[in-house]
């Protein structure tokens, strides 16, 4: 415990500190914006990424994340903060949050091994592409000192590192904002602004009790949104948890996140903020700015609010271009630009994935709905892919006596094609079916091997089934109805 609390505390202070100060800066237009998204006042995003990042750095698995509000939980906000108010939001932040907490208790979070590395290219790209798209509005009908400024950003980004000593003193994009404010007060710069987005806080948030009526109406009204916003969640922050283990080299508890993402949003309805989760594009921030430990994610949240509330006047001064500039290094650093190449040397069905995964997310702008597509398509595919890997041999030993041999996986995807390899016109008295190299996976497949005896044994032969490993054989004797006579004639019967 010891051991854990120095790794995630104390290995990495400085460079945890300063990322938190870059993080902080990066995630205030942002909770500002998705507040304005949700049809909320923008201290509701605020608080919200205060509370999370502060809660999650205790309580998640994956250090180094960045848990804050986002663009994709606040989309589905829309209609109930329309229809019903702010006080039912904070409820269902709550009712969200409990029921993450009881995902992570399920063990839900092991789902992640089902998503293919071609759906988390895919994840990752759009999410690029979104990020991207993202700071298009700053950068249209703008004045031409907007896109120098963020020329210049991206330039103090990529080249300070190079930089001998200093360079490795500070994280460049923490440089840059500060760099472009002071250039932007000093000559008096007309650009758009922080404090353009909207008014900030001035006060710290405190404890505050959803004011909805505790009954069986207000639970069908907030449970459909909760579950919404829990799944989009938790599955935002899954994916954004296996892209930071990849890029640190480590392993996460991914129930345990679950139920850490949960904790988080319990309190966060408590002090007046909106639901929350993963961010991938702050956490590549933190990364490549330094930050490794659970002090990172707990600095960004406490910097944000110690910003938003006692410096905001200085706050405000900072020029959008710089956090775009920001931002924009982020879309590149995520991108994976290795899948471009890639798709030459990966099959087509890897290749349909990984786009089809990037399209639907892009057009939706729905984290959920692009992998969970992918997902689905990723599993027709290998479904299709071991389905087509059965080999069934037929051998005469002597007249009227005939050996199958079967290898393969036997599951519902290749059981028609079991049935069909089976000639069941030609007349011989004894058929033996070798599965010793064959796995059978499913009721369908125990369905096929009853339908093949059932119809051998109606044209007056006699089958032998041999070979089975204990697997087979477990299903087999459990759904297996070719050696219960009453099932059989129902079999008949429905055929």
């Amino acid at each position: 415990m010891y051991t854990n609390f120095k790794l995630d505390w104390m290995s990495n202070i400085r460079g945890d500190l300063l990322a938190g100060i870059v993080v902080a800066l990066a995630l205030i237009p942002e909770a500002i914006a998705f507040s304005i998204i949700a049809g909320v006042d923008p201290k509701v995003g605020l608080y919200a990424s205060f509370s999370i990042s502060v809660v999650i750095a205790f309580t998640g698995a994956r250090s180094g994340m960045i848990s804050a509000a986002t663009g994709a939980m606040a989309l589905l906000m829309v209609t109930l903060v329309k229809e019903h108010g702010l006080e039912y939001l904070l409820a269902v932040t709550v009712l969200t949050g409990l029921l993450q907490i009881l995902a992570g208790y399920l063990k839900l979070g092991n789902l992640m091994r089902f998503v293919s590395s071609s759906v988390v290219t895919g994840f990752v790209n759009a999410l690029a592409i979104l990020i991207f798209m993202a700071q298009l509005p700053e950068l249209t009908n703008v004045t031409w000192h907007v896109y120098a400024m963020t020329g210049a950003g991206l330039a103090i980004i990529y080249l300070f590192p190079y930089l001998p000593v200093v360079g490795k003193l500070l994280p460049s994009p923490l440089v840059c904002i500060v760099a472009l404010t002071l250039f932007s007060m000093m000559f008096n710069i007309d650009v758009r602004t922080v404090g353009d987005m909207g008014d900030l806080p001035d006060t710290l948030p405190i404890f505050l009790w959803p004011n909805v009526p505790l009954n069986l109406e207000t639970l069908l009204i907030t449970f459909p949104y909760a579950v919404g916003l829990a799944v989009v969640g938790l599955l935002e922050s899954m994916m954004t948890a296996t892209i930071v283990d990849d890029l640190t080299d480590t392993n996460s508890d991914k129930n345990q996140e679950c139920k850490g993402q949960g904790i988080a949003n319990v309190c966060t309805g408590f002090l007046g903020g909106m639901a929350g989760c993963a961010m991938i594009g702050q956490s590549m921030i933190n990364i490549k700015s330094g930050g490794r430990g659970r002090l990172s994610t707990l600095s960004a949240g406490v910097f944000l609010l110690i910003m938003v509330v006692f410096l905001g006047p200085w706050l405000k001064q900072i020029p959008m271009a710089a956090l775009v500039a920001v931002m924009i290094m982020v879309s590149i650093g995520t991108f994976s630009w290795r899948s471009i190449a890639d798709l030459k040397k990966h099959p087509i069905s890897t290749n349909i994935v990984m786009l089809a995964t990037v399209s639907i997310v892009v057009a939706t702008h729905n984290l959920a709905i692009g992998v969970l597509v992918g997902v689905l398509l990723a599993s027709l595919f290998f479904a299709n892919k071991i389905s087509r890997m059965m080999i069934i041999k037929n051998q005469p030993t002597e007249d009227h006596v005939r050996n199958y041999t079967v290898a393969g996986q036997i599951f519902f995807a290749s059981s028609d094609t079991f049935i069909e390899s089976f000639d069941f016109k030609e007349v011989i008295e004894t058929v033996t079916i070798d599965l010793s190299s064959a796995h059978f996976w499913d009721v369908t497949s125990v369905s096929a091997l009853d339908k093949v005896v059932v119809k051998f044994r109606r044209e007056g032969t006699h089958v032998n089934l041999i070979g089975m490993n204990q697997a087979t054989r477990t299903i087999v004797d459990k759904f297996g109805v070719h050696d219960k006579p009453e099932e059989v004639e129902k079999l008949l019967a429905g055929h």
